[in-house]
């Protein structure tokens, strides 16, 4: 651990696996449905980096977006389909990093289900349009931080720890294996 973790007299790490892991995933993602989707993350440039609306995630871990087919992402995708998804729920927790393996379809009934009108805006055919793609990133592994009891008791840990001279924030953070 590192030196602010040796100095919590409670417990601040708890790696997550399996199903844990895919619920803690599901929740973080929930609290900000958009994320930074980064892509050509092993090919030694610099990374591509977009923000994307994610339409739905679930329990097991997997995220899924909506695309064009002709956008530099799915292209990106094509040649490595490896990615990275950042979240931020706030200003001061629920922060999420996802890894994991993208894969592009035209599955029309997932279309459907995940179709928002306001999608229309990228899509003008509506759910129809013949551009649209679907992208599914299977998380492998991440890493979260978070607060274990929601923002209020954290800042008041905090402020009594800043008081006290003694490192009382209330954190949590720790590995996923999905």
């Amino acid at each position: 651990m590192d030196s602010i973790n040796q100095q919590q007299p409670e417990k601040n790490k708890e790696d997550l696996a399996g199903n844990e892991a895919g619920k803690k995933i599901n929740e973080l993602a929930e609290k900000n449905s958009t994320c930074h989707f980064c892509t050509r993350i092993t090919s030694g440039q610099p990374l591509k980096v977009r923000p994307m609306s994610v339409q739905e995630v679930d329990e097991s871990g997997n995220f899924w977006f909506l695309s064009a087919d002709d956008s530099n992402k799915n292209a990106d995708i094509q040649a490595d389909p490896y990615v990275h998804l950042l979240f931020q729920g706030s200003a001061h927790s629920d922060f999420l990093s996802v890894y994991g393996r993208a894969t592009i379809s035209k599955d029309k009934e997932k279309i459907k289900e995940l179709w928002n009108p306001i999608l229309k805006a990228w899509f003008t055919e509506g759910e129809d349009d013949p551009r649209i793609t679907v992208i599914q990133v299977a998380a492998q592994e991440g890493y979260y931080w978070d607060n274990k009891h929601g923002n209020a008791v954290a800042m008041v840990k905090t402020a009594v720890g800043a008081l006290v001279g003694k490192t009382l924030d209330d954190s949590i953070e720790g590995k996923l294996k999905v």
